[in-house]
């Protein structure tokens, strides 16, 4: 199903399997599902360095309104290492999955403050089926509708921002931070194993403590609820910011059709254009399609296999979408819009179009 207005490509029944098997091959053959400690050792380390220099900036800014440049930083760096423990959580950092799962865990609760396996479980969903109704979380309907038929079911006062939701996409982002640590939260105290479940608190909770607390007894109260404001939005604008050009804007599915493997993680992921700035900017989610073809592949063998993947989708006919960050961002304000109509008139309901036809 798609959003009238927004050209989205046929999506194939026709299995390729025997293509994929074939990319595959030549991406093992080239050695491109090598891990690459060097680069992850000398990341952590630029993190732990960053890390550490927003603590000293802290410290020497004592009672300055500067600090809330500090909260910018940590917004920035934070984000960084949740880029760092997705890549964890794919195994793409070490060979053995217990030392990826711990190290995931690690940056998860402790330096950034959520559940590791709040975030596996919805992920892997996401990665499973990637912009398919009622299979994929990351489409289902929130405070931001992204197909037409949820945008004309919400109800006010729901349904005013909704109406306008592309334009009010990143001023929302500003509570994203406060939505993932909420909804990971509660993910924690309600669901799972006792064991998992007080493991992840701990963690949590300690991450909060060990910020919190000095941030609350060394500067003025007001600016301590300042500081950890403008943290939590720039979080959560970075996070939104660079997870959403991912999928939004792109081929949805609907919950019966049949997709391919291939077909299906490459007609519904957008690659950023930008270069190793970029990577650095997005964690690597720039090459989305590879990584979605390849999750557990290190960071710095995404470019090359993006080559292969491209080169292999012109020759069998697959789009292959690619755009730089400004346009990709215009896409989803634009598509965003587009389905919030659906909500200005709840009697106009948008044109239901088949995808694939």
């Amino acid at each position: 199903m798609s959003t009238p207005g927004f050209a989205t490509p046929a999506l194939p029944v026709n299995h390729m399997t025997r293509s994929f098997t074939e990319i595959a091959a030549t991406v093992r053959d080239s050695g491109l599902m090598k891990r690459s400690y060097t680069f992850y050792s000398v990341y952590l380390g630029v993190l732990v360095l960053a890390l550490g220099g927003v603590i000293t900036g802290m410290i020497l800014l004592r009672d300055s309104w500067f600090q809330l440049l500090m909260a910018a930083a940590l917004g920035v760096v934070l984000t960084q290492f949740a880029f760092l423990g997705h890549e964890a959580s794919h195994r793409a950092v070490f060979k053995s999955g217990k030392a990826n799962d711990n190290l995931g865990k690690f940056m998860s609760t402790f330096v950034v403050g959520m559940s590791y396996r709040w975030w596996m479980n919805k992920h892997s969903r996401h990665h499973a089926n990637p912009n398919t109704v009622a299979k994929d979380p990351d489409i289902n309907p929130n405070v931001v509708m992204f197909r037409s038929e949820d945008a004309a079911r919400t109800r006010q006062p729901l349904r005013w921002v909704v109406a306008r939701q592309g334009w009010l996409f990143f001023p929302l982002l500003t509570f994203e931070g406060y939505n993932l640590h909420r909804s990971a939260f509660m993910a924690v105290v309600t669901r799972g194993e006792a064991r998992q479940r007080i493991v992840e608190l701990v963690g949590i909770v300690a991450h909060f403590v060990v910020y919190l607390v000095p941030l609350f007894l060394f500067l003025p109260l007001g600016l301590a609820f300042a500081f950890v404001a403008v943290q939590m939005a720039v979080f959560g604008v970075y996070m939104g910011a660079s997870f959403a050009p991912n999928h939004k804007g792109m081929a949805i599915i609907a919950e019966d059709q049949k997709v391919d493997f291939l077909s299906k993680q490459v007609l519904t992921s957008r690659n950023i254009r930008g270069g190793w700035l970029m990577t650095i900017f997005m964690g690597g989610l720039n090459f989305q399609i590879e990584h979605h073809l390849f999750p557990n592949m290190a960071r710095p063998h995404l470019f090359r296999t993006r080559e292969i993947v491209r080169e292999h989708c012109s020759t069998i006919g697959l789009a292959y979408t690619e755009e730089n960050l400004l346009k990709s961002y215009g896409i989803i304000v634009a598509y965003l819009n587009k389905v919030g109509l659906a909500a200005r008139d709840p009697f106009d309901c948008p044109e239901r179009v088949a995808m694939g036809r």
